[in-house]
């Protein structure tokens, strides 16, 4: 049987909010539609307010600085373009990030859940396309086989949303993501180019249940595989539907 679309995530607004999503239709050459559409940039920021060319990660509030982040839950209103976000300790928020006054009641919300050691988080900002964390338009596609070896280390099971990914596949031997790379993967009616592991940070330590750190998931890594890769990104080359049950096998060469 070949590997199985076990479940589908997307985020708006990058590190902060995650969604659930039954299917998306993706675009050759475009990340994920509505994933990390707008970023909040910290007040060290070298990017514009107003939209601008990809980033660094370095240039955002992000969950590896702020833990408390990745406990905000998304709800995209696809029509109306606006993002409700929710936190176990923040009344729910409905903005529109595209306007000024919508962006500013929106750092209001998020600076009580962000590091007051660190840089404060600033204005909102837009790239053309989502921003990722690669400096191409990328998808990640994760494994549950090796997020299953992974919780296993530790005495309860790790949460798919530690690792912020898009794709999460069942069916695929631990690890066997990594052994894709330079492949092309089937997945519903889209064709993706496997390009390179992802190398985690500290955003994966954070319980989204409750935005506290909890988990040395890094130091796991390194303990039982000698690195701190976990998933890996990918282009889409061939556009098409990807839905929940959707099969993902390897493409012809």
């Amino acid at each position: 049987m070949p590997a199985r679309v076990a479940h589908l995530w997307r985020h708006p607004i990058k590190s902060h909010g995650v969604e659930a999503i039954a299917g998306a239709a993706f675009t050759a050459g475009a990340t994920m539609p509505w994933d990390r559409v707008w970023a909040i940039a910290h007040e060290a920021a070298k990017v514009s307010p107003v939209a601008s060319d990809w980033a660094r990660c370095a240039n955002f509030s992000r969950a590896a600085k702020s833990p408390d982040l990745i406990a905000i839950r998304a709800r995209v209103d696809d029509v109306a373009g606006t993002v409700t976000l929710s936190h176990p300790r923040r009344a729910p928020i409905t903005v529109n990030p595209d306007r000024p006054e919508d962006a500013a009641r929106l750092i209001d919300w998020v600076a009580p859940l962000s590091n007051s050691d660190r840089s404060r988080p600033a204005f909102v900002t837009r790239a053309p396309r989502g921003m990722t964390d690669t400096d191409y338009a990328s998808v990640s596609i994760l494994s549950l086989a090796s997020l299953r070896a992974l919780s296993e280390r530790f005495e309860s099971p790790l949460a798919m949303e530690r690792f912020r990914g898009n794709i999460w596949l069942d069916g695929l031997a631990p690890w066997e993501e990594f052994v894709l790379i330079g492949r092309s993967l089937r997945i519903g009616g889209a064709t993706f180019r496997i390009r390179e592991r992802i190398t985690r940070c500290k955003a994966t330590t954070a319980n989204p249940a409750t935005g506290r750190s909890d988990a040395d998931t890094l130091g796991a890594l390194e303990a039982g595989w000698g690195h701190r890769d976990f998933g890996v990104y990918a282009e889409v080359t061939e556009g098409g539907r990807v839905a929940l049950g959707d099969p993902a096998v390897v493409a012809a060469a």
